[in-house]
């Protein structure tokens, strides 16, 4: 019953009247941005959710679009700004996605929505973190992040599923802000960017 109804629901609520709280953050970190990364501050991605629904994702731009002489996008390092790696850091960049929870894309608790080829590198079991919602928070990420293997990281998506209910979101919750505090727990877009590459070394 929770999660097929109250969770989406508390979703809703929730998200929106975090929204409304964040409001003002939300607009001075649009008008810093604006100046900081001298174009659009918000960033949109293309990431499957629920039963692999392809959405497009929305955070705060941490890097510019500067380019060389060619066209062709700098180097993630040198586009990335001090107030980028501060929002990053600060987990600040994730506000926007409350947008996507209240559109019903996301839940603010789930399996954190990666990169659509990576779809392809799933075993079956691990690709039951898409029979449910993707989250802007999971169980992953208050278990170590940066200091797990994409197995394990994946490992905990599908036991985040398998467990789900309301008490477990509650305690993710929890962590999640107590992680806000270390900024040592901070996600890298290299990292993501790895799967593919971690599973074709593998095999």
């Amino acid at each position: 019953m929770y999660s097929n109804f109250f969770k989406r629901i508390l979703d809703f609520i929730l998200s929106l009247v975090g929204f409304v709280i964040l409001l003002p953050v939300f607009i001075l970190l649009y008008v810093i941005l604006l100046f900081v990364n001298k174009g659009n501050p918000l960033f949109f991605q293309r990431r499957p959710g629920k039963n692999e629904k392809v959405f497009s994702i929305m955070k705060f731009k941490s890097m510019t679009d500067e380019r060389d002489a060619n066209g062709e996008l700098l180097p993630n390092d040198m586009r990335l700004t001090k107030f980028g790696t501060f929002i990053r850091k600060t987990s600040l960049d994730e506000i926007p996605q409350l947008i996507n929870v209240i559109k019903g894309d996301m839940s603010l608790i789930g399996p954190r929505p990666l990169r659509v080829h990576y779809i392809a590198y799933y075993s079956e079991r691990e690709r039951t973190r898409h029979s449910v919602r993707p989250g802007i928070t999971g169980l992953a990420q208050v278990s170590g992040r940066n200091a797990l293997n994409w197995d394990d990281k994946l490992e905990l998506d599908a036991k985040y599923v398998e467990n789900l209910s309301f008490v477990n979101d509650v305690k993710i919750l929890f962590l999640t802000f107590v992680k806000l505090f270390n900024s040592s727990n901070t996600v890298t877009n290299a990292e993501l960017r790895a799967l593919d590459y971690y599973r074709v070394k593998q095999g």
